[in-house]
């Protein structure tokens, strides 16, 4: 295609583009696929601009090709598209950040003392109460609540600490 045919398509797009999208939309009810019907349909106008020889013809010979081009996408949905009640599932949910924290929280519990870990994990991890971690490693229940709390203070000084460090790095 020339320039001056090039330019005179354009200057159809740009006048008329507006007018265009809103047939469209009535066509086929939905502003995605009205855009998509009508940037199809100008692509098969540009690609026949040089054979249409009447300047006046062009707009009915682009609405024609929206409502031809509207009614191949209806007759065709049942083959490219199927309606359906429920959304099926995407793909797997991105775990990455999750794990690195429960890889990290375990790398914390690991610097704690054998025992503080050891009610820590049975408590939070296990679901047990107190009364069944003293029972299983044979401390009281008074010692456990010392452990646990020991341990969820060692926690959260290297959480703190973890946090200044990261406020000291960020600008």
């Amino acid at each position: 295609m020339d320039e001056v045919a090039e330019d005179a398509f354009r200057s159809f797009v740009a006048a008329r583009s507006a007018a265009l999208l809103r047939s469209a939309y009535l066509l086929v009810g939905d502003r995605d696929r009205a855009e998509d019907l009508l940037q199809t349909v100008l692509v098969k106008t540009y690609v026949r601009w040089s054979r249409i020889r009447d300047p006046a013809a062009v707009e009915g010979y682009v609405r024609r090709a929206l409502v031809t081009t509207a009614t191949s996408w209806w007759r065709g949905r049942a083959y490219r598209e199927r309606p359906v009640d429920t959304v099926p599932d995407r793909g797997g949910v991105d775990e990455t950040d999750a794990r690195l924290e429960h890889d990290a929280m375990w790398q914390r519990l690991l610097t704690l003392p054998p025992k503080q870990r050891a009610v820590l994990v049975l408590r939070y991890y296990e679901g047990m109460a107190e009364a069944e971690i003293a029972e299983v490693l044979d401390i009281s229940r008074g010692t456990v609540k010392s452990h646990a709390s020991r341990g969820l203070a060692a926690l959260r000084r290297q959480l703190e600490e973890q946090d200044a460090e990261k406020g000291a790095v960020t600008p």
